[in-house]
């Protein structure tokens, strides 16, 4: 039988690997035919074992990518996530603000239709709002993790 040149076989890489097929091919030379299976079986089993390891860290961290992927993907989509007090309310009290101006202005340009015509246009645009914060506000479904007090 010929000794395998570990070059050969692809293990130059792994110097662990390499020795331990160097001790195995010592050993059979030494203990002679009768051991082979064993030897083999011992040597495959260190193989096993390194190739196992291997695709446990491929998977492991094939699995971290997909879940980072994921989590940006899920920020991504969505951006309508209003979890501060800030982001839910302060697009309304902005609104409120400048109605007053606008109210004003036009008040005194168009009198009461151009008044009631600026108040439809603010609510017009709170609600619109509030649509995009919570798709289902309007169709009776409200978004998940929300409650009916509002949250």
């Amino acid at each position: 039988m010929t000794t395998l040149d570990p070059r050969d076989a692809g293990l130059g890489q792994d110097a662990d690997l390499r020795k331990d097929l160097d001790a195995t091919v010592r050993a059979r030379r030494e203990l002679g035919e009768e051991y082979d299976s064993a030897l083999v079986d011992s040597f495959l089993e260190k193989v096993e074992q390194r190739i196992d390891g291997a695709v446990d860290r491929r998977v492991r961290r094939q699995l971290a990518e997909q879940q980072m992927a994921a989590a940006r993907d899920t920020r991504r989509s969505r951006p309508a996530d209003a979890d501060t007090w800030a982001e839910r309310h302060g697009f309304a009290l902005i609104t409120l603000v400048l109605t007053i101006p606008l109210s004003a202005i036009a008040g005194a340009f168009a009198g009461l239709p151009g008044v009631i015509a600026a108040w439809v246009g603010i609510v017009g645009v709170n609600a619109v709002q509030a649509a995009r914060l919570d798709p289902g506000l309007f169709t009776g479904r409200r978004a998940e993790g929300r409650t009916e007090q509002g949250d």
